[in-house]
């Protein structure tokens, strides 16, 4: 009964709030628009090695080469609302799966000044999504260079893709600003609608999150929830929750976060799928054009119904980056002991030379 009138309200929220902005919208024009073309193309060689067991092994060198575009038009309308569309492309593939071709990222963001920030996720860039991994890095994530399918930046991409946020303006208080986000996705892990379209499923999803900095300090926590498509007997929604704390001073930043998985069950002892608990910390220290990081993520798959716990996973990544102008040079080492829970160990050194343009 609660699912069901939370399930009311929600809808009838969205068509209210919709309802408003587009009543506030009908009789305003664009005034003068800017627009933007910006990229980058990286140019990688990859150095693997792996030991472990299963299909994951992997041994070899190469190189690659990976060009990316951004399109992005902003305006102010009539009523002092702005209205902003950003498009990334990825030109060297197409997911096909999510994106529907090149189009690796998509949003249509509305400001509405001191009532907030609404923003539709065609492809990817939800306020959920963009706390999946805030670890401190000098080049990318510890995920980034390993085999290992992880669940540590799983947190808001079953809500990232297809769906709209709300967000609160920052709220000042004590010299504190705290804000927060709401997203909702009519079709919870499957990709956008066409235009005039409807969504590969029917499962809803939401997710909030909250933060609060002041004074190089900064707290933040998201919550995210995936209904179950089974509505047999002792069915289970998905969850996923996160946390952090990030500090920096100066050239030094600090950080750690904690991530818990709750999977989805069907409510059968062959749909009852494992939890996944994970953590992970890092440091940087960036000075003029040089930046030095390193990061450590733990993650382990839970015990469930007969089935064992899986030995913990480990990821490493030490990373260096200088800077001049355009270019950005970039080196990369990568660890990962236990890959998908099993013993064995896995590899990855990378150097990267970037351009901006």
């Amino acid at each position: 009964m609660n699912k069901i009138i939370k399930g009311e309200i929600m809808n009838k929220l969205t068509k209210v709030g919709l309802s408003a902005l587009a009543g506030s919208l009908a009789a305003v024009s664009v005034n003068a628009t800017e627009y933007s073309v910006t990229g980058d193309s990286q140019v990688v060689y990859s150095s693997a090695q792996g030991n472990e067991a299963g299909a994951n092994g992997s041994n070899g060198k190469g190189y690659g080469v990976d060009t990316d575009l951004y399109f992005t038009a902003s305006g102010e309308l009539d009523n002092g609302f702005t209205v902003s569309v950003f498009t990334a492309m990825d030109m060297e593939q197409a997911n096909t799966a999510t994106s529907g071709g090149l189009n690796s990222s998509a949003q249509v963001t509305i400001g509405m000044g001191s009532l907030g920030t609404v923003q539709f996720n065609d492809v990817s860039g939800s306020a959920a999504n963009a706390i999946d991994d805030v670890l401190p890095k000098a080049y990318e994530e510890t995920w980034d260079g390993t085999t290992h399918s992880s669940n540590f930046h799983s947190f808001g991409s079953s809500t990232q893709s297809g769906s709209v946020d709300y967000r609160t303006p920052a709220f000042s208080i004590a010299g504190f600003d705290i804000s927060a986000t709401y997203t909702y996705d009519p079709n919870s892990g499957a990709g956008p609608a066409s235009a005039g379209g409807v969504g590969g499923n029917s499962q809803e999803g939401d997710a909030y999150t909250a933060k609060i900095s002041g004074m190089g300090l900064t707290l933040g926590a998201g919550y995210e929830e995936m209904e179950q498509a089974s509505k047999t007997t002792g069915a289970k929604n998905g969850e996923r929750n996160t946390g952090y704390i990030l500090y920096s001073n100066g050239p030094l930043s600090l950080g750690y976060q904690e991530t818990y998985n709750n999977a989805a069950n069907t409510g059968n002892s062959a749909g009852q799928f494992n939890d996944t608990e994970s953590d992970g910390f890092g440091i940087a220290f960036s000075q003029d054009n040089y930046s030095i990081s390193y990061a450590e993520v733990n993650e382990q798959v839970k015990a469930v119904s007969a089935s064992t716990a899986e030995v913990e996973t480990e990821m490493e990544a030490l990373q260096a980056t200088y800077t001049m102008g355009a270019m950005t040079l970039g080196v990369s080492m990568y660890e990962t002991s236990n890959p998908e829970g099993a013993t064995g160990k896995y590899e990855e050194t990378e150097i990267s030379l970037s351009f901006a343009f």
